[in-house]
């Protein structure tokens, strides 16, 4: 179970502050592409699944997840998750031709078929995301910039196991730099699925 605090920011200023603010504690910058999947008959979103291809940097690294039962309440995200790492060319490849994904040897893709019933893939396309890396009192912060085809979203992401009281800890940190922020409503697929900013 993968456990978030997500906390919405109202536009690219605030994004710039954050990221400002948080610059003494960077770790790391990441591009992602995110690439969504699903089966031909709906058999992943029907029972609230997505499958998701994520490259980072270009080529550098590839992962595909299974996420599941997902729950978003007053910024606070529960999804089961099940994530491994897969050669990025032969994720590109998925990618072209999501038939491949049948056939691929991985835990997930089995699950897919097995769990699921999935008997062909097809893919529903993605988005484009920069997430910036900080490490903040004991806290692991990715502050996202996330490019839609519809427009750009920014957010801050927070996996903990105290959810409670690390969304405290960034409400003081937001409220007493004077960033307007609020829970996000919606996981970054769903707003893609929608086709509109929340």
């Amino acid at each position: 179970m993968e456990v978030e605090v997500k906390l919405g920011l109202p536009d690219r200023v605030a994004h710039g502050r954050v990221v400002a603010l948080l610059a003494p504690f960077r770790c790391e910058t990441l591009r992602q592409e995110n690439l969504f999947f699903d089966g031909s008959e709906k058999e992943l979103s029907s029972q609230r699944a997505i499958l998701r291809i994520r490259f980072y940097n270009g080529q550098a690294r590839c992962v595909v997840s299974l996420k599941a039962k997902a729950i978003l309440v007053n910024g606070i995200s529960r999804v089961e998750e099940d994530e491994e790492e897969i050669d990025p060319s032969v994720g590109r490849e998925c990618v072209m031709e999501p038939k491949k994904l049948a056939s691929l040897d991985s835990r997930i893709l089995k699950r897919c078929k097995d769990e699921f019933r999935v008997k062909d893939f097809v893919g529903l396309g993605g988005f484009a995301n920069v997430r910036d890396v900080f490490d903040w009192k004991g806290l692991k912060l990715e502050v996202d910039e996330t490019k839609y085809d519809f427009g750009t979203c920014y957010e801050i992401e927070c996996e903990t196991s105290d959810p409670e009281g690390a969304k405290n800890m960034l409400e003081e940190f937001l409220k007493k730099n004077g960033i307007r922020y609020k829970n996000s409503e919606a996981s970054k697929f769903a707003v893609f699925r929608s086709g509109k900013l929340p």
